[in-house]
């Protein structure tokens, strides 16, 4: 069929093709052979009502779609009629006018068949409208009523008799929408009310484990004890061993499994729930998540996993590797069409981003104008701004003169015309979820954050970047944030999606979109972290283990069986200190078992201590803070990496060269266009933040938005991450594993990084040491500023008063509040004479003198051997975390 017929030709060739997609109502019709397979795919409006009238008179079979924008030709037809290879032509279109690219015939071809196909499949007609099934039907009826509603969808009733019928491992994958949650609750109840044992339900972000919590708070009024883990919520212990659920951030909960106190609360743990099981592949989180897996993987396992996904194309696979079954559907209660469509490539980043700004603005447009809302992802927040305000000027608001970094008016003038901003340090986030929500704004500009982090559906996605910072965005992401269209939540039936790309990137996202996100193993990027990680749980005690153990691994299900690289990580941690080897047996050293208990990297805590080891032992405060700051700040990726927007950078560089200190910070102007702003360095951000606490302290207890010029949103993900890395090298001073200046500063500046709030001056660390050791967690947010501020008020700087009795506030029984104070360095004294270093009033602790950059003693005794005339300074540390020290370290770091 098609619109002129001729022969078919040879009777060996398969039939024509000819598949067209079009946003051309003047349409002219091709010459095809008789048998051809024509199809067109085109917007459904009354300007093509001409066309769809010529289409049927030619016999070519079509579908119509809203908000179609594509124009491409897939076919084997050539000019003349003859039958050929298969091709692909896509045309740039925009204004009306379009320009079409070359011809390509490889693969290119066949994923744009492919995707034309699922679209065409998407938008078969069907009287299919699959009524939803009374969950009593497939659950226990007295666990409905722990269910958000009383019936279960098709997904959900798929899934529903594997998770409560067997005891098998799962992965459940099912489109975004599809109510995974409620497979997750079925699994979560199964282990609680049939098994009377515990559940844990794992998610990516803390952002994931506010809003299940939210959804769990039914179960807490029935009765049971949900209990939310994240990195911002101090652990109770004693309501964690007594929770029938744990709500956790895979960090969290690993973090509890290198915990000894919690060892026999983990053994109640029937039932694992791990939502975005996919992440398995992500670089971030994947490798942690695959060593979790591997350790309850296994048909005998006493641990059930039950994995839930919307993007793993390889599910199988996965499911294989846990010896577990996999529970597939592709129920979606709304109809998606997702489209690709192209802005010319350019080598300029400015040009380019201009051409997506446009793109996304006549998106919006298109969907907005016919009542829908839509949620644009950007790859920076410079682009989420720059995005919202040309959506703004588009839709009337007068933006005259406002420029993307000056937030209040750029938010003024975009919620004047419905439009949100939605970004980590965004401070009107919240509002910004609330109005789009709820409906009040109808177009929300966020960064990806919001595609896994926050559960915002709208009618329409566009994905304005193919990058997020300077990396490529992976296709897992780009499904999530397709999924976020046309959800039920929304009140929605259909969702389109948009990935906007150039002609060069155009073909290799149409195989990944159909395809689907691979799962690859990632675990060899951090493969100490984990084999430590083992060995600290007693799994892993000789170096047969650690071969063993790999075997485990998904990276060796996948076909990688060389056991080299984890012998090398077994070398890599004996030689760094974490472990100890004797023959074929492995033992963790106490440097291990704080390494991974904080969840230090390895591999940049040995190259702190290696770098650390080779600096002299400063000559003033000043500069062991400044050195400290700097190389904390380099050596650690999370803080060397942390991105410093244009806006912002002549505020860093004005506080670097100022040394923190605000006296010294002359006025800066921000940035006002694209290179206006200075140059950054890896780590520039994290310095600055530090510095400042260093040195202008009182600069935090201020009100406002911003700290010299910084905003904090900006310093708050640095400053949160310092204390874990400083508080590593401080708690080292016990162990003798780094020079003594390093831990006695590395101590002070993590509870004032901490605690920086109050406003601590130099040498503060002591005191808030002491307000934390009487404060015990949970309770350690609320009452060390009141302890701190007691004891500032009656004029002490340091906890070494001689009174026995607790102070108004102290959590402390007497008995543990004693020993405490028998733990301080309080009373500690030090002498050096003759060639020794006598310490009295030691009741536990380590005394290390040193001679330049030498510890020329070390010991757990109270005599220290030192060589005549060759000692710098002694200092003490007690196991319990305080210190005292002789020489400039004593002079400047006991709050005396």
């Amino acid at each position: 069929m098609g619109g002129e017929h001729v022969d078919g030709g040879d009777q060996g060739v398969a039939p024509a093709l000819h598949w067209r997609k079009t946003t051309d109502p003047d349409l002219r019709l091709p010459r095809l052979p008789g048998d051809a397979d024509f199809r067109v795919l085109l917007p459904d409006s009354p300007r093509f009502d001409a066309l769809r009238a010529r289409l049927d008179a030619a016999g070519a079979r079509h579908r119509s779609v809203r908000h179609w924008v594509e124009d491409e030709v897939i076919t084997t037809v050539r000019p003349g009629g003859s039958v050929a290879e298969l091709t692909v032509a896509t045309a740039v279109s925009s204004g009306g006018r379009r320009d079409w690219g070359g011809l390509a015939a490889d693969e290119r071809a066949a994923a744009a068949r492919d995707a034309f196909e699922l679209v065409w499949l998407a938008h078969e007609p069907t009287d299919d409208d699959a009524a939803p099934v009374p969950a009593a039907d497939l659950v226990p009826p007295e666990w409905v009523d722990y269910l958000p509603f009383p019936t279960l969808n098709p997904a959900q009733a798929h899934a529903a008799p594997a998770v409560l019928g067997g005891d098998e491992h799962l992965v459940v994958t099912a489109p975004t929408g599809a109510g995974k949650t409620v497979v997750g609750m079925l699994a979560a109840l199964r282990a609680i009310l049939g098994d009377k044992r515990k559940a844990a339900w794992l998610v990516p972000q803390r952002s994931l484990t506010d809003e299940l919590d939210r959804e769990l708070a039914a179960w807490r009024g029935r009765g049971l004890r949900v209990e939310r883990l994240s990195g911002e919520h101090l652990t109770d212990v004693g309501r964690v061993r007594s929770a029938d659920l744990w709500v956790a951030t895979t960090e969290k909960f690993e973090a509890i499994c290198r915990a000894g106190s919690l060892q026999a609360a983990l053994a109640e743990v029937g039932c694992l729930v791990v939502d975005e099981v996919h992440l398995l592949g992500a670089a971030e989180r994947g490798p942690l998540l695959e060593a979790l897996l591997a350790r309850v993987r296994g048909a005998g396992s006493p641990v059930r996993i039950v994995g839930l996904s919307a993007t793993v194309s390889n599910g199988a696979e996965i499911a294989s590797w846990l010896q577990g079954a996999l529970v597939a559907t592709t129920w979606r209660p709304t109809r998606l069409t997702w489209q690709l469509p192209q802005v010319p490539a350019s080598s300029d980043r400015t040009t380019e981003n201009t051409l997506r700004t446009r793109a996304a603005v006549e998106l919006v447009a298109r969907v907005s104008g016919d009542g829908g809302s839509v949620l644009v992802f950007c790859g920076s927040k410079p682009n989420v701004r720059a995005t919202a305000l040309a959506i703004a000027a588009s839709r009337g608001a007068d933006t005259a003169g406002v420029r993307a970094d000056d937030t209040e008016r750029l938010h003024r003038v975009c919620a004047s015309v419905g439009v949100g901003l939605h970004y980590k340090d965004w401070e009107h986030k919240r509002e910004s979820e609330h109005r789009f929500r709820n409906r009040e704004w109808d177009v929300l500009v966020a960064t990806t954050t919001v595609a896994a982090g926050v559960n915002l559906p709208a009618r329409a996605v566009v994905v304005r970047d193919t990058r997020v910072g300077l990396d490529p965005i992976d296709t897992a992401t780009v499904l999530q944030m397709f999924g976020r269209a046309g959800r039920v939540g929304a009140g929605e039936r259909e969702g389109w999606a948009y990935l906007v790309t150039t002609e060069l990137e155009r073909a290799g996202w149409q195989e990944a979109l159909v395809g689907g996100y691979t799962v690859r193993s990632r675990i060899h990027e951090d493969l100490p972290d984990h084999v430590l990680a083992e060995a600290v749980q007693g799994r892993l005690t000789t170096v047969e283990h650690a071969r063993r153990w790999w075997l485990g691994t998904l990276s060796h299900h996948q076909g990688d069986s060389d056991t080299a690289p984890v012998l090398e990580a077994v070398g890599f941690l004996v030689a760094e200190g974490f472990l100890a080897r004797d023959g074929d047996r492995l033992r963790v050293t106490e440097l291990g078992l704080l390494t991974a208990r904080l969840m230090v990297d390895t591999r940049t805590g040995a190259a702190l201590r290696s770098t650390l080891a080779q600096v002299p032992p400063p000559t003033d405060p000043d500069e062991a803070e400044d050195t400290l700051v700097l190389l904390v700040s380099r050596l650690v990726p999370e803080l060397a990496q942390a991105p410093v927007a244009e806006a912002v950078r002549p505020a860093v560089a004005a506080v670097l060269k100022a040394g923190g200190r605000r006296e010294r910070i002359a006025p800066t102007t921000a940035a006002t266009g694209p290179g206006a702003g200075t140059t950054s360095s890896p780590g520039d951000l994290a310095r600055a933040a530090l510095l400042l606490v260093a040195h202008s302290p009182e600069l935090f207890t201020r009100g406002g938005r911003a700290v010299a010029g910084l905003p904090w949103g900006t310093l708050h993900p640095v400053l949160d991450q310092a204390p874990r890395y400083l508080g590593w090298l401080a708690a080292q001073g016990y162990l003798r594993a780094v020079h003594p200046w390093v831990a006695i500063v590395a101590s002070d500046l993590a509870r004032r990084v901490r605690w920086r709030a109050l406003g601590p001056p130099r040498g503060a660390g002591r005191l808030l040491w002491m307000c934390e050791q009487m404060a015990p967690s949970p309770h350690t947010d609320d009452v060390v500023p009141r302890l701190w501020e007691a004891a500032r008020s009656r004029g002490v700087a340091a906890p070494d008063w001689p009174h026995t009795t607790p102070p108004r506030g102290c959590l402390l029984g007497q008995d543990d509040y004693l020993a405490l104070l028998r733990e301080r360095a309080t009373g500690v004294s030090i002498t050096v004479s003759d060639g020794e270093a006598t310490v009295s009033g030691l009741v536990s602790g380590a005394v290390v003198a040193w001679s330049g950059l030498k510890m020329v003693g070390a010991s757990d005794r109270a005599v220290v051997d030192c060589p005549p005339g060759a000692t710098d300074g002694v200092a003490v540390f007690t196991r319990r975390g305080d210190h005292t020290a002789i020489g400039k370290l004593g002079t400047h770091y006991l709050g005396v």
